[in-house]
């Protein structure tokens, strides 16, 4: 079972997918808008990459305040959660994905990624670490 996982921002969009034992998640690409507002060729470039690869779930990262609290990103999150529910009839998960960028940053730090170099990184890196934890969550519940 293959598992999508999304880090949905303003203007681009983190792509991480697992392998298909649904164990380790790698980075894939980020997709970029033009406009916050415009989804359509986001959500199809995403159902795209549904079909290439079987996905079975979306994992998309909730922005929950570190104080656990909802802001306006999450409502946001939450409305593309419904959008991409609607468009591609598969369940949609919403992560906890607090400090998932700040990981991702550390993760290139440590691989000498140069800092003008990381920002076509970050996103995908971040969707693979938010994906990660929910594939490490589910092994932990079936041990």
């Amino acid at each position: 079972m293959r598992v999508i996982g999304l880090d949905y921002g303003t203007k681009t969009v983190g792509v991480a997918v697992s392998d298909e034992l649904g164990l380790t998640a790698q980075p894939l690409e980020t997709i970029v808008r033009k406009s916050a507002n415009k989804l359509r060729q986001t959500l199809a470039r995403i159902e795209e990459i549904i079909i290439e690869y079987g996905i079975e779930t979306i994992v998309l990262g909730y922005p929950k305040n570190m104080n656990n609290t909802l802001g306006e990103r999450a409502k946001e999150t939450e409305v593309f959660q419904e959008a991409l529910e609607r468009r591609t009839g598969l369940p949609v998960v919403l992560w906890d994905e607090r400090l998932s960028t700040a990981e991702a940053e550390r993760i290139l730090q440590a691989g000498g990624v140069r800092r003008e170099n990381r920002k076509q990184y970050i996103d995908k890196l971040a969707a693979a670490v938010i994906l990660q934890s929910y594939l490490d969550a589910g092994a932990r519940g079936r041990v």
